[in-house]
C-alpha cells in the first residue's frame, strides 16, 4: 500500500474536492490535508500510508531508518537519529513521535535542528498530521511515524 508521488512545485494540482478554508492568500495546493488514520495507518492528501514517512516540499518519501536501527537497544525502539535522512530543507520540522508518543529522538536530532535554525515540533502523530494540515508545505517537513 506505498503511494510515493513526486508532484513537481509549479506543475502541482491541488488534489480533487480539496476546499479553500484557510488563508485565501496562500495557493491552497501548498497546503497538504494529513491525519491518522488508525494505527499503523496515515493519510497525506487522500493517500494512504501504512509505513513511516518523510514529508519535504509537498512531496511524501518512506522513512529510511535502517541507518538508526543500531541504536535500537539504547532506546528500546528504533529512534529517530541524524544518522538517517532528515527532511532539512524547512523553516520548521514537525515529528510525529506515534500515535502513543513513543517514537524516541535522539538528542543529535535536537542540536541540529537548533544549528540548521530550524523550528522543531515534536508532537503525537494525530496532533503533527493536525499541524501539518495546517502549515505551508512549502516551509514545513515532517517525519511521521505511524505506529506506537
Amino acid at each position: 500500500m506505498f503511494h510515493f508521488a513526486f508532484p513537481t512545485g509549479s506543475d502541482r494540482k491541488p488534489p480533487p474536492g480539496r476546499v479553500r478554508d484557510r488563508d485565501q492568500d496562500a495557493p491552497y495546493w501548498d497546503l497538504m490535508k494529513a491525519r491518522l488514520v488508525t494505527f499503523g495507518l496515515v493519510e497525506l492528501d487522500g493517500r494512504k500510508f501504512d509505513r513511516d514517512v518523510l514529508v519535504e516540499g509537498g512531496r511524501v518519501f518512506p522513512r529510511r531508518k535502517k541507518a538508526s536501527k543500531p541504536q535500537r537497544d539504547r532506546y528500546g525502539h528504533t529512534p529517530l537519529t541524524t544518522a538517517e535522512p532528515l527532511p532539512w530543507r524547512c523553516r520548521q520540522l514537525i515529528v510525529g513521535t506515534g500515535v502513543e508518543g513513543r517514537l524516541p529522538i535522539a538528542p543529535e536530532v535536537i542540536e541540529e535542528a537548533r544549528r540548521r535554525g530550524v523550528e522543531l515540533i515534536m508532537l503525537p502523530t494525530a496532533e503533527a498530521c493536525a499541524r501539518l494540515s495546517a502549515a505551508d508545505a512549502e516551509e514545513t517537513a515532517a517525519v511521521l511515524h505511524v505506529t506506537c
